[in-house]
């Protein structure tokens, strides 16, 4: 009975999926075309009102789920995988002589120093230099995030580089490049895979904050931190669920990563305890 209450968290998070999985073939209306008159109040065909421009509220933020949740996908997929791989080489050759030695170090430092760059910084200049797509924004996103996950990935291969075990994989001829993937990786990676759902929630924070400074994706895809932008000034004229709804969307968004964040940490380190 403990183990599923202990799963009940995941609950929100797994419904957020579902929608964006379905959600989008079952709303009434196209979320890009116009679907009535101009801010229309919640009620009759129009389940959360129109917008200033006709379209239905409800459908864009179902259509947005699907987009913002695949962007966070995508981003947390992209800063875990190459941040476990470039904490790994970073771990494992920083302690080294010579030219690898001074690549990890410098790595690390470099690391270190991205700390310093704001996310939304290095957002603006990614998406200014490439234009704003699924590509570009995956790909600031991922840079923003990374660092993080680099650095539980080194903290990790440092404690377990010079285990015996690895040396007794070395007496037996093994070469480096095979104790790293069979051995360090293994027993290295574990930190930044449970982090990767803090990860995921992040990255619909900072796309959000891309799209509320109209940085997102281009008009009139669906997505939630533009739509709370265009809302701001209904909210002004009274006209509130053209914001609400978008932002309410994000925030169960956020808080179900999060729980689900917590609740990975906690069986995993329960897991290991036992």
């Amino acid at each position: 009975m403990k183990t599923r209450l202990g799963w009940a968290p995941f609950i929100p998070f797994a419904f957020l999926i579902l929608i964006a999985a379905v959600g989008p073939m079952l709303i009434p209306f196209d979320p890009e075309r116009v679907a009535g008159a101009a801010s229309q109040p919640p009620g009759g065909d129009f389940l959360f009102g129109t917008d200033a421009t006709g379209m239905d509220v409800f459908s864009r933020t179902i259509g947005a789920t699907r987009i913002n949740l695949l962007l966070a996908l995508l981003v947390t997929l992209s800063a875990t995988v190459f941040g476990v791989l470039l904490g790994l080489i970073i771990g494992m050759n920083e302690s080294r002589r010579g030219p690898v030695g001074w690549l990890g170090r410098g790595g690390n430092r470099i690391v270190d120093l991205s700390d310093a760059v704001p996310a939304l910084i290095v957002g603006v200049v990614v998406v200014g230099l490439f234009g704003a797509s699924l590509l570009s924004l995956t790909v600031a996103l991922a840079l923003v995030l990374m660092p993080n996950q680099i650095r539980l990935t080194r903290v990790e291969v440092l404690k377990v580089r010079h285990d015996a075990y690895l040396d007794a994989a070395r007496m037996a001829g093994l070469s480096e490049g095979r104790i790293t993937l069979r051995h360090v990786l293994p027993n290295s990676c574990r930190p930044a895979l449970e982090n990767a759902s803090f990860v995921f929630g992040l990255s619909i924070i900072v796309s959000a904050s891309l799209g509320f400074l109209g940085l997102g994706l281009r008009p009139p895809t669906p997505e939630w931190g533009a739509m709370v932008a265009l809302g701001v000034s209904d909210v002004m004229l009274g006209r509130w669920w053209t914001a609400l709804f978008p932002a309410a969307a994000l925030c169960v968004a956020v808080a179900s990563a999060a729980g689900a964040a917590g609740t990975i940490t906690r069986l995993s380190r329960g897991a290991a305890a036992g």
